[in-house]
């Protein structure tokens, strides 16, 4: 058998795993946290090098953080965002564990939501980097905050660290404590990191290097004096990921607040003011929705082809930040919450409420999500109705929903669409399989044909002639939302479709034309 490598060192709390090439032999040594491995693809011939000659020698060893470092996000956050998508209750535990310290905490999160290392935002230029300076010979250390197990599982991953020091669930190795331990083990160290806890060690570093610092890091370096030899930067620019996470281009589906007021033909400015004071308070409230449902999700949406890039799931925004964002817009909403009639208020609170639900627990409920999302669509014209104080007919209220439960159905279809394409089995995170794909064809293609017949019936009404002085004109219409319903869940089936259908519709040309068409029409109609 050829053994790979082996270290020898004095620490606190951990274990000495020895690697040989038919698998890995596990041996207690002392108390030191170290996990060797096997690298398959090392020559034999070329002798191993060991820490301890690797710190006397030209190459000291390299020690490297994981959590915003070599992991661009924070992985203990990322697991509390698992963990109350999974088992909400046991956040209840969280006090019981803090009474046990940090690292009790982090031992708990990481064994009840164990984050999946092969999806991690990893940072790819120091990836790179280490796996060169692996391949030349240097000896590599995992040197983390993060719970032992889940290091781990990133070290095995990844394929080229000879050892790992974490957190243990006893102590928490992080600034000083991790120091010390490095200290402990080796006479001299680089070291990479990312923010001000890691000051003294790259302090201490003989060649210190970071990864995408935070700038209370940058500041305190400034301070000591100290010049990084390398930069290692993988991250999205901070406005657009923020801008991106809000998800402005779904406010475009706030606009049915206005749709009441519009379709009373009774506008004035004293009804127009309230009706955009509720849009940007639905907006608000919805975005914040938005920011919370991808913190939840941001385990599944890394397994997503393209949900990965989200701002969370890519790492480029932190879970706090997250947060912190959400609350400031749930503020700016309740700030404008007393210029509206307190009806609105209590729809808006309902809309946060299912929101909410859905993103905890009805969205992995197969139909349920579907039929949730619809509702929420009639619900934006209830709360537009209460702002304005104009009644809504139930008519369009029956064609909001059968339209948009459509429109869900061929967001879902595109999704399996393109799980069938990379050849899985169902969605990660959803209830759905690629097995239902005909099956929610034929649901999405019905519902959207009988949002048409709602609306033939409604304009075949004596009363609509009130509304319309040419209310036959209106028929007009029909052919227009035919025509773009079919083409809609003809692209779907193509796999030309976005999987979100807001904004295919806001970037289709054809889409574009088709509405500017309806409008005309609609006020030929009037006129």
């Amino acid at each position: 058998m050829n053994l790979i490598r082996s270290f020898i060192g004095a620490g606190i709390h951990g274990r000495l795993y020895l690697a040989q090439s038919h698998g890995c032999v596990r041996r207690p040594l002392g108390e030191g946290i170290i996990t060797l491995t096997h690298h398959a693809e090392a020559d034999p011939a070329t002798p191993a090098t060991s820490p301890a000659a690797a710190a006397s020698g030209a190459a000291v060893p390299l020690c490297v953080d994981m959590d915003g470092t070599l992991v661009k996000s924070d992985t203990f956050y990322d697991t509390l965002c698992l963990l109350l998508r999974r088992k909400p209750l046991a956040i209840l535990k969280l006090p019981g564990w803090l009474a046990g310290g940090k690292a009790r905490v982090k031992a708990e999160v990481a064994r009840l939501a164990p984050l999946d290392a092969t999806h991690l935002p990893y940072n790819e230029e120091l990836v790179h980097y280490l796996a060169a300076e692996k391949s030349s010979g240097r000896a590599i250390f995992l040197a983390t905050g993060a719970d032992f197990s889940l290091a781990e599982r990133v070290a095995a991953h990844l394929g080229f660290f000879d050892g790992i020091l974490g957190s243990d669930g006893k102590r928490n190795l992080t600034g000083s404590r991790k120091l010390a331990e490095l200290h402990s083990r080796f006479p001299s160290f680089d070291y990479i990191g990312n923010a001000a806890i890691d000051l003294p060690l790259l302090a201490d570093s003989v060649q210190p290097m970071v990864a995408n610092p935070t700038g209370a890091l940058l500041r305190g370096m400034r301070r000591r004096k100290l010049v990084p030899v390398r930069v290692f930067l993988d991250s999205g620019t901070g406005f657009r990921s923020v801008l991106k996470a809000i998800r402005i281009h779904q406010w475009a589906k706030n606009v049915l607040l206005f749709l009441p007021l519009l379709l009373s033909h009774e506008i004035s400015w004293a009804s127009a003011i309230p009706a955009v004071v509720a849009f940007f308070c639905f907006s608000f409230v919805a975005s914040a929705n938005y920011l919370v449902n991808d913190l939840l999700d941001i385990e599944s949406d890394r397994h997503h082809l393209t949900k990965r890039l989200r701002p969370f799931a890519a790492g480029d925004l932190s879970v706090l930040t997250g947060l912190a964002i959400a609350l400031l817009l749930v503020g700016c909403s309740c700030a404008l919450l007393p210029l509206l009639p307190g009806n609105f208020a209590l729809w808006l609170l309902f809309y946060a409420v299912v929101t909410s639900t859905y993103s905890l627990y009805l969205k992995r409920i197969p139909l349920v999500d579907v039929l949730v999302l619809s509702g929420l669509y009639a619900l934006r014209m209830l709360a537009g109705a209460a702002a304005t104080d104009t009644p809504i007919s139930p008519w369009l209220s029956s064609f909001a929903i059968f339209l948009f439960l459509s429109l869900a159905m061929v967001k879902r279809f595109s999704e399996l669409a393109t799980m069938r394409e990379r050849g899985l089995a169902g969605s990660h995170g959803r209830g759905y399989l690629v097995t239902d794909l005909e099956q929610i064809r034929s649901f999405g293609t019905a519902s959207a044909y009988a949002s048409v017949v709602v609306f033939s019936l409604y304009i075949s009404r004596p009363d609509v002639d009130a509304l319309y002085r040419h209310s036959g004109r209106l028929w007009l219409i029909v052919p227009f939302m035919l025509y773009w319903l079919s083409r809609v869940w003809l692209l779907a089936s193509r796999g030309e479709l976005n999987d979100d259908p807001v904004i295919f519709a806001l970037q289709d040309k054809v889409s574009l034309a088709i509405g500017l068409c309806i409008a005309i029409l609609a006020i030929f109609a009037t006129l």
